[in-house]
């Protein structure tokens, strides 16, 4: 077992043979899970450094997401990290219009222009792609 790892090569392996079923997951799966940890990356650098008390004020409302920041605070603490010194980032809770793939709301101006970039020759974008 490669314990997670060997997803990108499973689906270059998957583009080269042409075939679908050489995928070990439905392409639609990994690009919703990818996509997640590309929303979080988008947050993170729309946001900015905080001090833990106004970190902890603003998520307090959220049980989920207070409970969450408790225990980052708590193993960060435990491995001897100042959260006073270095600050942690929050960013916006950033939305999805999953059919255009366009964020919404809070934040969402600045990070839809991160969801895009100028590319240089060849390897521009276009939108008829």
């Amino acid at each position: 077992s490669e314990g997670g790892w060997g997803h990108q090569g499973n689906f270059i392996k998957a583009v080269r043979s042409r075939k679908k079923g050489d995928l070990n997951a439905e392409i639609l799966d990994g690009h919703l899970s990818s996509a997640l940890c590309h929303m979080a990356n988008t947050s993170f650098r729309i946001g900015g450094k905080d001090k833990p008390a106004n970190i902890g004020k603003a998520l307090r409302d959220d049980k989920l997401m207070a409970k969450t920041f408790e225990r980052f605070c708590g193993h960060l603490s435990a491995n001897e990290i100042d959260l006073a010194e270095n600050m942690a980032v929050m960013g916006p809770c950033l939305q999805m219009d999953i059919e255009k793939e366009r964020f919404l709301g809070q934040g969402s101006e600045r990070a839809n222009e991160l969801m895009r970039k100028d590319y240089r020759e060849p390897f521009v974008l276009t939108d008829d792609v």
